[in-house]
């Protein structure tokens, strides 16, 4: 079967009705390949509109949420409540959350712990800077936040991983095909020898990093992409040929 390659567009805090009917309306008009799956990440406030006017075959994601059900947390959307309106996925642990807004490795875990447990899949992100990049460290940040995961859960079947390094998001720059293949083959060795060999065969690794309708297809092209997770590109047209990327 091998695994299905998976896009979703993280559309950050962008967006308003007239824009989203824009994206929707291109997203309609695809085509979008029928053998991938696509999942855009939405602002809260937008979720239910975006669920409700989307392709059936486009699903939605919530772009972040709290460990607990509900309380005293002013602010914060729970898994219940993304559940609530019919909304099945939530993106944890992106970039932004960990480096703008200091969220920790074990605070991500707690988070991806109970949204798995509240019913939700997952797009767990993990990747590094560019000083742990240009110091060799590339592995030990990527095992290390993809280990406080793995302490807290036991089951992958709902979890894809995105791989993201922080100094290629936003910046121009990009991970060329062999040094994103490099990290996401040795993120399989990871969960086949820290994991199971099941969950390393069947785990999806996206790759997050300035991808675009110009490089989409070398990324996807690499034997570990399964797929891409997409910021600035998936508000504008070309989302369209990033989904179409695997051929």
């Amino acid at each position: 079967m091998g695994r299905k390659f998976v896009v979703g567009g993280n559309w950050k805090m962008n967006g308003d009705k007239k824009q989203i009917s824009e994206i929707i309306d291109f997203l309609k008009g695809g085509p979008l390949n029928a053998d991938t799956q696509v999942i855009v990440g939405v602002p809260s406030i937008y979720l239910d509109y975006a669920k409700n006017n989307l392709p059936s075959n486009v699903e939605v994601a919530a772009q972040n949420c709290y460990k607990v059900p509900k309380g005293a947390f002013t602010g914060e959307i729970s898994p219940a409540m993304i559940k609530d309106i019919g909304v099945n996925w939530v993106i944890l642990g992106h970039s932004e959350r960990r480096n703008v807004f200091g969220e920790s490795d074990e605070l991500i875990a707690e988070k991806v712990a109970h949204a798995l447990e509240s019913g939700l899949k997952v797009i767990a992100c993990i990747g590094e800077k560019l000083e742990e990049r240009e110091a060799g460290h590339t592995e030990d940040v990527v095992f290390r936040q993809t280990k406080a995961i793995a302490d807290k859960i036991k089951d992958w079947s709902n979890v894809v991983v995105a791989y993201e390094p922080v100094w290629a998001i936003g910046t121009g720059k990009t991970a060329t095909p062999e040094q994103a293949q490099e990290v996401h083959k040795a993120l399989r060795g990871w969960f086949n020898k820290n994991v199971s060999p099941q969950v390393a065969e069947n785990i999806q690794i996206q790759y997050g990093g300035s991808v675009t309708g110009a490089n989409c297809k070398e990324l996807a092209s690499q034997p570990d992409i399964d797929g891409f997770l997409v910021g600035g590109a998936s508000l504008k047209p070309e989302f369209v040929s990033i989904v179409n990327a695997k051929q």
